[in-house]
């Protein structure tokens, strides 16, 4: 099976955390080069504490309000190996599922859906599937946040990983605001405890421009950088979401928004009973 297929599917879920098979040695987009700031005589690149710190967080935590939002975006994968730029439909319900078709060359190639239940995707070229729980991949992945809300966030340009005022210190400068893990964050799974220290970049105007986590214990280091973002019916939506995965090989992943459209539409899914099924590697 074409490995790039089902991590395509799983993209949003998988690429919030570390894998073991992708990394990126791509700095271009490093976290380090968007949020740190040097003291050159100029008192509006300082970091300073915020004083406001209530609407701040309201305006990163409250998620945005909608029934369905459907993006058409241009997939592009770099992993070593030829992968044709994909065309993408992502279709999402709010709290309900986010479904997503996949067309290679005119053709298509995969589809998944993810609900609070889990997430199912097929691989229609080479006619396998697959269907996980999301402790699987959390346990998989080492790693416990994983959910179905945490899929959307990423979708979404949302903040994805749980941030506080006591493990973390928040400052703003002329940049915007940054937010960093005080306190290494600790990730329990069945296989091993990892610690993470965790950084995340937004806009003066609380978009959220990066976030970037970082095993503290090995090279495996994970950045996502939003871009380009705009208000579409009132809600404001990022036209470019770039995926850094970074460890003992490499792997980025670069979606371009290309349309925003607001209206219902169906999202069919169903296995033929010829397609094998996969366990996920």
């Amino acid at each position: 099976m074409k490995n790039w297929i089902p991590f395509l599917l799983l993209l949003l879920a998988l690429s919030s955390c570390k894998t073991r098979t992708t990394a990126q040695n791509d700095t271009d987009h490093k976290l380090d080069s968007i949020n740190t700031t040097k003291d050159n005589g100029n008192p509006k690149d300082v970091n300073e504490p915020v004083k406001d710190k209530l609407t701040f967080y309201e305006h990163v935590l409250v998620p945005p309000k909608f029934e369905q939002i459907k993006i058409d975006s241009k997939v592009r994968v770099e992993t070593g190996s030829y992968v044709p730029t994909l065309d993408a439909t992502i279709y999402i319900e709010n709290d309900t599922k986010v479904w997503m078709n996949l067309r290679a060359l005119f053709i298509n190639a995969a589809r998944g859906i993810a609900t609070p239940e889990g997430i199912k995707g097929q691989d229609k070229i080479n006619k396998t599937y697959i269907d996980s729980d999301f402790d699987y991949l959390n346990n998989l992945l080492n790693v416990n946040f994983i959910d179905y809300k945490s899929l959307e966030k990423i979708l979404l340009g949302r903040t994805f990983v749980k941030i506080n005022d006591r493990q973390f210190n928040l400052t703003q400068n002329a940049q915007g605001f940054k937010m960093e893990s005080s306190i290494n964050q600790k990730i329990v799974t069945d296989e091993k405890n990892r610690e993470y220290k965790i950084a995340l970049q937004y806009d003066t105007n609380y978009d959220l421009l990066s976030v970037n986590l970082k095993d503290i214990l090995s090279s495996d280091e994970l950045d996502i950088s939003y871009s380009d973002w705009n208000e579409y019916e009132g809600i404001r939506l990022p036209k470019n979401v770039k995926i850094i995965i970074k460890g003992s090989k490499s792997s980025q992943i670069l979606m371009e928004n290309t349309k925003f459209d607001f209206s219902r539409m169906e999202t069919p899914y169903s296995v033929p009973s010829s397609y094998k099924k996969i366990e996920i590697k």
